[in-house]
């Protein structure tokens, strides 16, 4: 089966992880992207691309979406060198403020590690959380694109369409 150049994947309990995914497919031209869930395939399905991207939501108290913390220890057995990744993940800026997008800092860590190039990140710019494992050290960027669909709904298609933009100049897809 012919892959596309990028893959996306993503875990979601509530669906908004997953509708995010399917904005940024549209974003790409029809082809550009497979879309997988990773309740349903397996992460090792990774290696098969040279680019990706994960979507991650952070739960509660900076905790993993179920999906990602059931495969979580399989991460550690794709090789991501020389692969391009971007990040993308969700958080309650509001109700949870000192937990925002932890979960995406968590596998940015886990995904650099296995020697991914991550591109993609975003400027940490109209938001008001109080804490993020999400950001880098200077806490100017997060790690990927950051979307509130509980607090900031209203940004989220503008946020895709302009991170998506970003992206890419960073993949390369057939022309």
């Amino acid at each position: 089966m012919k892959k596309a150049p990028i893959g996306l994947f993503y875990g979601s309990s509530t669906c908004y992880t997953e509708m995010a995914a399917e904005k940024i497919q549209r974003q790409f031209d029809n082809g550009a992207m497979d879309v997988m869930n990773i309740a349903d395939t397996p992460v090792s399905e990774m290696q098969h691309y040279q680019q990706l991207i994960l979507g991650i939501p952070t739960w509660d108290y900076g905790e993993l979406q179920e999906d990602w913390e059931d495969h979580w220890d399989d991460i550690d057995t794709v090789d991501l060198s020389g692969k391009t990744v971007a990040l993308y993940g969700l958080g309650d800026q509001v109700g949870y403020p000192e937990w925002f997008l932890d979960a995406m800092g968590y596998l940015h860590n886990k995904v650099l590690v296995q020697g991914a190039n991550i591109v993609g990140y975003w400027p940490n710019k109209g938001y008001e959380f109080t804490e993020s494992q999400a950001l880098t050290e200077d806490k100017q960027y997060f790690f990927g694109l950051a979307l509130d669909d509980e607090n900031e709904f209203d940004q989220t298609d503008e946020r895709i369409s302009t991170w998506c933009n970003e992206l890419k100049t960073h993949f390369t897809l057939p022309s």
